[in-house]
């Protein structure tokens, strides 16, 4: 996959307003409203991980989940990155975080 130029990263970002560039990394904190829905957060996150093959890091702070998304491969961000993220943002909503 190929990495994308900081002209491309400043469009995608606009498409996932919740999300900020960090260096080659895109990142978000989402607040779930308990720790059992922030576990189920994750959950969703890795199945969709798993079905991209493109894993986030994940921190978990009781409800606090810290996301960041980038290709290591690419050696930055890619659309896989963007994709997720939309994917992250899409399950964060169903679960009222």
């Amino acid at each position: 996959m190929d990495r994308l130029d900081d002209a491309a990263i400043s469009a995608r970002l606009s498409e996932v307003p919740d999300w900020r560039r960090e260096g080659d990394e895109i990142r978000r904190t989402v607040k779930a409203p308990d720790f059992r829905t922030a576990i189920a957060i994750v959950n969703d996150v890795a199945e969709q991980a798993e079905t991209l093959n493109h894993h986030p890091d994940i921190d978990i702070r009781w409800r606090t989940l810290h996301l960041a998304l980038s290709t290591h491969d690419a050696g930055g961000l890619t659309e896989m990155d963007f994709k997720l993220a939309g994917r992250i943002d899409a399950i964060a909503a169903d679960h009222g975080a």
